[in-house]
């Protein structure tokens, strides 16, 4: 049953460096009003859609329908309140992009329209399960994006170090980089848990599980142990505290330019952060990127797959409208074109749409591992455990630090299972 719509919604959105786009507001969260008759109210994030895809598209649209779209760019920085409101009111915004970890929960709060009407095109499966609830679809997914191994080719072919296509390999290129260079093999924060919940999926394991109608911690299990034992394994080769995360320091901007730093794992936009300010430094960036490896050569590493679906808001002024331009913005036709927009930099959003990638780039590996892209549990209580302390955070440091696995997993998914099944 949906609930009263909730104060705040996590927002778990990982984007992949795209350029910042769009017309209307300046991202303050000002609504202008929702659709009428003759207007649409469109609410996109900053950076995630080309200007130039956006313009054509709504000329496109207003040329058929004889009205005016109104994009209004948002910030991600306070998005969740600027919905929960939006979304309270009525005819403020009609259709919105929403972070993908998202949309379980505003739409479990009632705040989204049901959108059962687009359930028969080619979505990417990875990416319609962060769409629906119970069967039925509250969004349609847009775009994908997930982190790879960002390398210096400069150290590694010093080294002589090759690309990895497996575990063992990229362990073996690890040791070769630290025994014949002075560099940092990989720049592993003690606390980057979506890179941690990758190597527990790749044993079919999960932060936690369905426990009949609630959910419980699934840490303490051979799963997890294994995905754990792996992470520590690149971690020893780190220079990182076992105690900080991806975010502080920033290790894109404040690691890898001021740094000896062989390899990272990263998104795109931090791919780009990292070589502006290496270029801005007065030096030359030469970075490779691969997938982040599998335990075989036929199976790549899974890793969280970020990104943004659109929906419809339950209470848009012009519901049918507001289908129209979900319709068109998402068809293959226009999906094509954004991910051609975007040199094919993001993961398709559909079976029917292609991307292809410039040989050697970032996009190139990103895509790659589409496939086996993962999803933290979909469920509104998520946020709760995403909050500080971040339970699954605090038992990697303890893990690392040389702490028993089983009796800190065992406290931790305690703490998930209360927190995930918190209203």
């Amino acid at each position: 049953m949906k609930r009263t719509l909730m104060a705040a919604v996590s927002v778990t959105a990982m984007t992949a460096a795209l350029a910042a786009c769009g017309t209307g507001d300046d991202g303050s969260g000002s609504s202008g009003g929702g659709g009428s008759s003759d207007s649409l109210t469109v609410w996109l994030m900053d950076g995630s859609a080309p200007e130039s895809w956006v313009t054509e598209l709504n000329q496109a649209f207003e040329a058929e329908h004889g009205v005016k779209v109104n994009v209004q760019i948002q910030q991600w920085d306070g998005i969740q309140e600027r919905l929960t409101t939006a979304l309270s009111e009525e005819g403020t915004v009609d259709v919105m992009e929403i972070g993908n970890t998202q949309t379980v929960g505003y739409a479990n709060t009632g705040g989204l329209a049901e959108l059962d009407a687009f359930a028969d095109q080619p979505w990417n499966q990875n990416m319609l399960a962060a769409a629906e609830v119970d069967d039925t679809l509250y969004a349609v997914p847009w775009y994908g994006a997930n982190r790879v191994v960002i390398y210096d080719k400069k150290i590694w072919e010093e080294a002589g170090a090759e690309v990895p296509t497996t575990r063992d390999e990229w362990v073996t290129a690890l040791e070769t980089i630290r025994d014949n260079t002075d560099a940092e093999p990989i720049y592993l924060p003690g606390q980057s848990y979506y890179v941690l919940g990758g190597f527990i999926a790749d044993e079919g394991g999960s932060f936690a599980v369905e426990d009949g109608d609630a959910w419980k911690g699934a840490l303490n299990t051979p799963e997890g142990q294994a995905g754990m034992d792996f992470y520590a394994e690149l971690q020893s080769f780190s220079n990182s505290p076992k105690d900080n995360d991806e975010a502080s320091p920033q290790q894109s901007i404040d690691v890898v330019p001021g740094g000896n730093v062989a390899s990272w794992i990263g998104l795109g936009w931090e791919a780009n952060g990292a070589i502006t300010a290496i270029e801005e430094a007065g030096d030359e960036a030469d970075f490779g990127y691969f997938p982040v490896p599998g335990k075989t050569a036929d199976q790549l590493g899974h890793v969280f797959l970020g990104g943004s679906n659109l929906s419809i808001n339950q209470r848009a002024g012009n519901p049918e409208l507001a289908e129209e331009w979900l319709t068109l913005a998402t068809s293959q036709e226009w999906a094509q074109k954004f991910v051609d927009a975007q040199n094919g930099g993001v993961v398709p959003n559909r079976t029917d749409v292609t991307a292809s990638p410039e040989a050697g780039s970032f996009a190139e590996a990103m895509v790659a591992s589409a496939d086996v892209g993962f999803l933290p549990p979909l469920t509104t209580g998520w946020a709760n455990v995403e909050t500080v302390p971040n339970p699954i955070k605090e038992l990697m440091t303890k893990s690392l630090n040389g702490d028993d696995y089983a009796s800190s997993a065992e406290a931790a998914d305690a703490e998930i299972t209360t927190r995930i099944n918190r209203e």
